[in-house]
């Protein structure tokens, strides 16, 4: 026998937002959200609510801001909520124990990988950058670690060759929404017993998926092709992965521009990496430590993205065969 639970959710972007939705068509009771103030946004600097904010208000559901929890006030203002449980989905704040424990169940996180592999910030996007064949969402119970807690539950899903962080991204977002619902109703069984379905992390097995910086999107050629096409495609929507060349050698004006499509192509000359090997309507091959990169879709600063054939019309001058990418002209 289940009963419905008195739930807290606390998130930020679309990823949440989801999550959030799922929950209100459900049995259970969303009382409250968590989200972090809002942020000046856009050329206007205007305070701007975040996505999941948003869905809550849309559904006349209490909306708490605090900056963190560090002072008592925020504390008690939670506790006195008296929830079941406590949903936790890319808030962005830390949860102090005190917190933790406040909820009867404790609090749950839905977390974008297969724990404890990519543990951290940007789970997607390192998890396809190192080339792995699958991925999912498992939903943790939380405690004072990073990531670390018991895993209740997890749902898995392949990565394709064709997927970004955006297509996995909503991959994630259509998995974790029915696994979270799944843990929700094991944990609202009267007999419900933590210790009888969680399962500990293994320490040994855990790998750390750091926040991406800018300077990560710029392409060493150095890299092999499989390397290179794993960056762009992890790097989708951001930072998107770039590289920056000279215009020429007497009026050395650089240019960064961003890609937005590759694929790997197959070759055994011995150019250097970096060298311009084939450029024609199907792209821009480049050599690599191993293999070629074919540039498919590519966007000049304060330009749209545009495939390679539609830049080679205007641009055919700066992609020659036998040249270096970063030192053209």
């Amino acid at each position: 026998m289940t009963t419905p639970l008195k739930v807290i959710f606390a998130g930020t972007p679309d990823f949440a937002a989801q999550h959030l939705a799922a929950l209100i068509n459900s049995k259970h009771d969303v009382i409250a959200v968590y989200c972090p103030p809002d942020k000046p946004s856009g050329r206007g600097k205007k305070l701007t609510a975040c996505t999941t904010k948003l869905l809550a208000l849309e559904h006349n559901i209490i909306v708490e801001q605090p900056v963190n929890f560090k002072s008592e006030a925020a504390q008690q203002q939670l506790a006195q909520y008296d929830a079941d449980i406590m949903v936790v989905v890319a808030y962005g704040l830390l949860l102090p124990e005190v917190i933790l424990n406040a909820p009867r169940l404790g609090c749950i996180n839905v977390h974008g990988s297969i724990l404890p592999k990519w543990r951290g910030a940007a789970p997607i996007q390192r998890s396809l950058e190192a080339g792995d064949n699958k991925t999912g969402v498992t939903i943790m119970q939380m405690d004072k670690g990073l990531d670390t807690g018991d895993m209740i539950l997890t749902a898995q899903c392949d990565i394709e060759n064709t997927d970004t962080s955006a297509s996995l991204y909503e991959k994630l977002a259509n998995l974790g929404p029915t696994a979270l619902l799944e843990t929700l109703d094991l944990m609202a069984q009267l007999n419900y017993k933590a210790s009888d379905h969680n399962i500990a992390q293994d320490n040994e097995l855990a790998t750390y998926a750091k926040k991406l910086d800018k300077a990560e999107a710029e392409l060493n050629w150095q890299l092999s092709a499989e390397q290179l096409h794993r960056k762009i495609r992890a790097y989708i929507p951001w930072p998107v992965a770039q590289f920056t060349f000279t215009e020429s050698e007497t009026e050395p004006k650089q240019h960064t521009l961003r890609v937005w499509q590759a694929s790997v192509q197959e070759y055994q000359g011995n150019a250097a990496p970096g060298t311009i090997i084939k450029a024609d309507k199907n792209g821009i091959e480049v050599a690599t430590a191993n293999g070629a990169l074919r540039l498919e879709v590519i966007q000049l600063p304060g330009k749209k993205a545009l495939p390679v054939k539609d830049l080679l019309n205007g641009r055919s001058d700066w992609f020659v065969v036998g040249s270096n990418i970063n030192k053209l002209g």
